[in-house]
Parts: structure tokens; sequence; C-alpha cells
């Protein structure tokens, strides 16, 4: 039988940084040689490095579209009125799990993982960019604050070849753990670090072990704090309506700002507001779907959205003046299984046992695919700034308009897409729905 690969991802945007631990119980942490990118190496894929972060955007807004579209399918089979939920996603934590499983395939595999994480550009830029971007939000100005780690499980019977270990520890400072994943134990120990690494946010990504084949879990976790460069003063904070999708409303507590200047976004049908933090590089988004009679839904409008529209909608912001903005003050969390949605996107040999090649992953004679991805995330959106936390597991079984010169006003009030971006070159941290 083939042997499974688990893919963990957990993302956290917070309000406090916890040190690693490693676990308490069954698990043991092992050492490895690690295989290191040289400064070559960095600058013969320097430039390869764009193109992979304008496919780390694509594959945001594709993931954020399918795995909406997937969770309306599941709520009218689960009989729920309000179709669909709102969707959160962390594109950043997916790409780097991804990844390392990545440096594990070969042949037509590694091909689409490339076209996936790369649009076609090699896994070493793939390496490239991911190390660049970990060492780039780690040292963030401000008061930001961002913890990116990784971690390999690795079952005594997986098989797994010291030369992958060691890239994921060369690479992507990997800490490695060997433990039983089909025992009882392996619950309590990955839970923990994933917990660890979120603050808490993420408490419990697995309920039960893993398979009895699954020969390696790979986990990345993210934690991230920032503060708006412009805090929301606590006093115009107040409840308003929120029109669902349906024509249902709800009473929601808003935050405001009056007679402020913003970053203005309009084009593609929508308008919008950058709300940058005080790094003076990521920032938070939002986009409201135009509201006209024959306007399409955020869904529809959603679906219109190709390549790097989104990314170029926010290059193209404005500095204007806002007579008043209004969005909720609201906590979200979804968590489910990417594991119908990633094949859509262009990985579909990753998944299938017999076709998946994993062949520099591991020994084992019947070889190995991914069986499982689950994904948790959680933000809440404040005053001060954001907090949100995501956790995935992966187991292997157009044009822009001028504001109005005399202002802007913008009320958040219906379905819009929100994210957390790097200004600079695009690379989604989070995105997700409010519906």
């Amino acid at each position: 039988m083939n042997r499974i690969l688990s893919l963990l991802l957990a993302c956290t945007l917070g309000l406090s940084m916890l040190p690693g631990c490693a676990p308490t119980s069954a698990a043991k942490e092992l050492t490895a040689e690690p295989v290191k990118l040289t400064d070559a190496d960095m600058t013969a894929h320097d430039q390869d490095a764009l193109s992979v972060y304008a496919a780390l955007s694509d594959l945001g807004l594709e993931l954020l579209k399918q795995t909406r579209a997937s969770n309306g399918e599941n709520a009218m089979e689960s009989g729920m009125d309000h179709v669909p939920l709102s969707t959160l996603v962390s594109p950043f934590s997916a790409a780097m799990a991804l990844s390392m499983a990545a440096n594990g395939a070969e042949g037509d595999t590694l091909a689409q993982f490339e076209e996936v994480l790369g649009d076609e550009a090699s896994i070493e830029a793939v390496n490239v960019a991911c190390q660049a971007l970990m060492i780039l939000y780690r040292n963030l100005a401000g008061s930001t604050k961002c913890t990116i780690a990784n971690s390999l499980w690795v079952d005594p019977e997986g098989q797994i070849k010291d030369e992958f270990v060691g890239k994921c520890r060369g690479i992507f400072d990997a800490q490695v753990f060997s433990a039983n994943l089909s025992d009882d134990a392996i619950v309590k120990d990955l839970n923990g670090w994933v917990s660890e690494h979120t603050n808490k946010m993420i408490p419990q990504i697995i309920t039960e072990p893993f398979d009895q084949d699954t020969a390696l879990v790979l986990v990345n976790a993210l934690y991230l704090k920032n503060k708006w460069s412009q805090e929301f003063d606590p006093l115009h904070t107040r409840e308003m309506d929120f029109h669902h999708a349906g024509g249902q409303d709800s009473r929601t507590e808003y935050l405001q700002h009056f007679n402020t200047q913003l970053s203005f976004i309009q084009g593609n049908g929508a308008q919008g507001v950058v709300l940058p933090y005080d790094d003076g590089r990521l920032a938070f988004f939002a986009l409201l779907p135009d509201l006209y009679p024959d306007s399409p839904d955020l869904g529809e409008w959603l679906d219109s959205l190709e390549g790097n529209g989104l990314a170029e909608l926010i290059q193209c912001r404005e500095d204007t003046q806002f007579l008043h903005f209004a969005m909720p003050k609201f906590t979200a969390e979804w968590k489910g299984d990417l594991t119908g949605v990633l094949p859509l996107l262009g990985l579909a040999d990753a998944f299938l046992p017999g076709t998946a090649d994993f062949s520099s992953l591991g020994d084992s004679p019947e070889g190995y695919y991914i069986s499982q991805v689950i994904h948790a995330t959680k933000i809440e959106v404040n005053e001060k700034g954001t907090e949100a936390a995501a956790a995935t597991v992966v187991a292997a079984n157009s044009g822009v308009s001028m504001p109005p010169e005399d202002g802007v006003t913008l009320i958040l009030d219906r379905p819009f897409l929100y994210g957390i971006i790097d200004l600079q070159n695009g690379v989604p941290l989070f995105l997700g729905t409010y519906e």
C-alpha cells in the first residue's frame, strides 16, 4: 500500500508572541544535517522569485474561490439556510507547507507543484522565494512581530530520505520529530505544537491519530502581530445593520473613520480600502462589489477576478479623503478539508496513489501520496489591529477610475472580500469573505 504524507499548516496573526517548544510526550526531536541555500543559489534565482510571488497571489485567489464554492456545496447538502458561509484561508501557510512537500516530488508531480507554486519557475526558485519571504517577514519594522515555524513528523517506518529532511531543515528551518503517527500520543503532541506556535488560537487541528500507513507529517505555523498605522477611535464604534446574502440583516459593531485620508481602491466593478499596518509593508484590505440593479453578487464578482487582478487593484490604490468609512468589528473562523480543492488548482497527481511521484522524499517501494489537507483559520478585527490564526493539515494516504474629488463614503454593510497582503510583492497572507 502507498505510504501517506500529511501536511499541517498553522498560521496566526495575533497580539503576543510565545516561544516554540518541543512536544512533551512520545515524540522525539531529531537532528539531521541541514542542506542550506548558498549565496550563489540566492543570486541565481533572485529574479525568478518574482514569478513565484505572482503565482502565490494567483494561488491565494483561486484557493479562496474554490474553498468558498466547496463551503456552499457542503452547506446546501446540510440544509443550511444561509449559503454560502464566510470563508477564510491562509495562502501563505499553504504555500510554505506545499513547498516543503514539493522538494520530495519528481517528474510530472514536481512539474505540477512548480506550475502552481512558481508559474513554471523551478523548485530551486520556489525555495529561494520561500526563504526570502521567511527572512523578510521575521524582520518587519514597526510594532509588527512575526514568527514562521515549520516541522516534520517522521514515522519510524516511513523510510524518509535524509536529503529531504536536510532540505526542510536548511531551507525552511524545520524542526524534525520522530513519532508513531498512528499512536494516540501524536494527537496531544501535534496539537500542542500547533497551539504553541499560534498563540493558542488554534488549540486543536487534529482529533485522532493518522492512518497507520502515514509516513510523514509536514507542518507550517505562522504567527503575526499587526497594529494599524492609524487606529480606530473606540468612541466611534457603534452598532449598525449588516445585510447578509439573501436579504437577512443582523446588528453588528462597526469600526469607523470620519474625515480621514485612507487608500482608496476602485475598479473591476468594486471599490474598497487599504489599511496599512505600522510596519509599512503589510496591509489589510477590503473590497465591496458595486451595487446596481444588474450588479453581480460577491460570488459572481469574485469569480470574475483572474490572475493577478487582485494584486493589480491594490497596487492602483489612491490616497483619498474619506468622509466616512465603516467596517464590521468581527471575529471569524473556518475549518475544512482542502483535499478536494487543491487538485482543482493543478495539483492532481500528488493526491493519486500509484500516480504521485514523491521518489525524492523516501525509499518506500510502494511510493507516497497526499491523502488529507485540513485547514483551520481564525481572525479578529478591532480598533487596534488584527489578530488571526490558521492551521492546515495536508495528509498523503482591469481598469481603475479616480476617486470623487469631494471625498469618499464607504460602508462595508454587505458581503465583501478582505485579506492581509504584502503591498510590495502582492503575496496574500490571509484571504477571506465576510458574508
